[in-house]
């Protein structure tokens, strides 16, 4: 009776004990993780300070959020898993019911000052409040994070080019004999996680992403860097629809103008609205692209190349209208010229018949009969108006060669000179401008279309 009263007493106690080890309370206890916050905190948890502390870092691509060409940031928002080996928290997990991962408060621990290099602004994203810890010593930290970085943009292909951005991680103050900084995933493997991942890329499709192990030296010692290299291919599709189409559209315009009459002003005012029209697309590009490039932007030189070839357009169309209007004024002034020299030549002519019939009648003696006098003013009359016609013609060349000597410079050529230089200098201009256009086109195109 006795020895079964002892036994079931040994079993009530070894099941309130097994009972107790199966709280997170008596594994806290255990491992001293209230009573030594202090020493847990202070210090990298290693049981000798020449030991290295290594740190596995990983990196994930959520979401593309913005790329700022004027600003020359990137805005990506990331998720960061971070793991490390703590020596002195560790544990038997079959002590304690197969308990082998808890999950504590993340300012209990010492956690490794990590900063990017290429930050701005800082996260304003709240970090994660707990770490979990295995039964080995392992401690892992996910925290997710909205990065402001800078990253030199190379706009010259822009709309189709492709960014590279970098994100370096590396310790605030320890150098790589205390931390050193690792990753397990590779190049493919990450950019696969991150592809899953991705829910948002706002104009930019996710290529790949590259991890570095490097060592660099900062302030005077050498700390271990990773640098997670991310690229990225911009969507040109709607930079086409809204910018290149509609630049591409004004140029046809433009080619299309020459089918317009050049004797009005319709022709010229139509290019001048086109040019201005190009003009204000240029100034909406001016407000996308940086102000500073190591190479000028493609899509700036295609801007150019189409106002230059409608600027050439217009001056020629100026200098059409100027000769044709030169070829009319000229025709009015030699109408206006014919017309009074034939109003000068009659009133000469009558001048003439007038003094002719005054001598006519001062030589006529008193003993004539009339009919001799008939007979011999009707010769008279004859004679005179074949002289003053004769006159006539002399004084009307005599004019004329007058007139071209005074207006050699307007009389030189001939009636519709001017109209037929200005037709034909239109027609070879309109041969070059298509020829022109379309090898500024396919030179743009082959560039755009080359490699970076």
């Amino acid at each position: 009776m006795m020895l079964a009263s002892f036994f079931l007493l040994l079993l009530t106690v070894d099941g309130a004990s097994s009972e107790d080890n199966c709280s997170y309370q008596h594994l806290f206890k255990h491992l001293s993780l209230s009573s030594e916050k202090d020493l847990y905190t202070m210090s990298r948890p290693v049981k000798h300070y020449n030991t290295t502390l290594t740190v596995t870092l990983e990196v994930l691509i959520y979401a593309i959020l913005d790329v700022k060409e004027t600003d020359q940031t990137f805005i990506p928002y990331v998720w960061i898993f971070t793991s490390w080996k703590n020596e002195h928290i560790t544990w038997n997990s079959s002590d304690f019911c197969g308990l082998d991962r808890i999950t504590v408060p993340a300012d209990i621990l010492w956690k490794p000052d990590l900063t990017i290099e290429e930050m701005t602004e800082k996260d304003k994203t709240p970090p994660s409040p707990y770490l979990t810890i295995e039964s080995n010593g392992i401690v892992e930290c996910r925290s997710h994070e909205v990065l402001v970085s800078t990253c030199r943009m190379q706009v010259h292909k822009f709309p189709f080019d492709i960014q590279t951005c970098n994100l370096s991680f590396k310790s605030v103050v320890h150098n790589v004999e205390e931390l050193d900084l690792q990753t397990q995933l590779g190049a493919s493997t990450a950019t696969a996680w991150s592809h899953g991942l991705m829910q948002t890329q706002h104009e930019w499709l996710l290529i790949n992403q590259i991890v570095t192990n490097t060592t660099v030296n900062r302030f005077a010692f050498e700390q271990s860097m990773i640098v997670y290299t991310i690229k990225m291919k911009r969507r040109s599709i709607l930079y086409i629809v809204n910018f290149l189409l509609p630049i591409l559209f004004f140029l046809c315009l433009d080619l299309a103008s020459f089918l317009i009459s050049d004797s009005g002003g319709e022709k010229l005012s139509f290019k001048v609205t086109v040019l201005l029209a190009v003009t204000v697309m240029q100034l909406i590009l001016n407000e996308i692209l940086p102000s500073s490039s190591d190479k000028p932007p493609l899509i700036a030189v295609y801007c150019m190349g189409v106002f230059g070839l409608m600027l050439l357009s217009l001056l020629e169309t100026i200098v059409v209208m100027y000769l044709m209007e030169k070829d009319s004024e000229s025709r009015d002034n030699k109408a206006d010229r014919d017309q009074s020299l034939t109003e000068d030549c009659g009133d000469k002519h009558g001048k003439e018949e007038r003094k002719w019939t005054c001598a006519c009648i001062s030589d006529v003696s008193a003993d004539e009969t009339p009919s001799e006098l008939l007979k011999v003013s009707s010769s008279q009359l004859t004679e005179e108006s074949h002289a003053s016609e004769k006159l006539s013609d002399d004084l009307r060349e005599v004019v004329k060669t007058l007139a071209l000597l005074l207006n050699s410079s307007k009389e030189e050529v001939e009636p519709g000179y001017w109209t037929r230089m200005a037709k034909t200098i239109n027609r070879v201009f309109f041969i070059f401008y298509i020829i022109a256009a379309s090898l500024f086109l396919v030179t743009m195109f082959f560039k755009w279309n080359t490699t970076n």
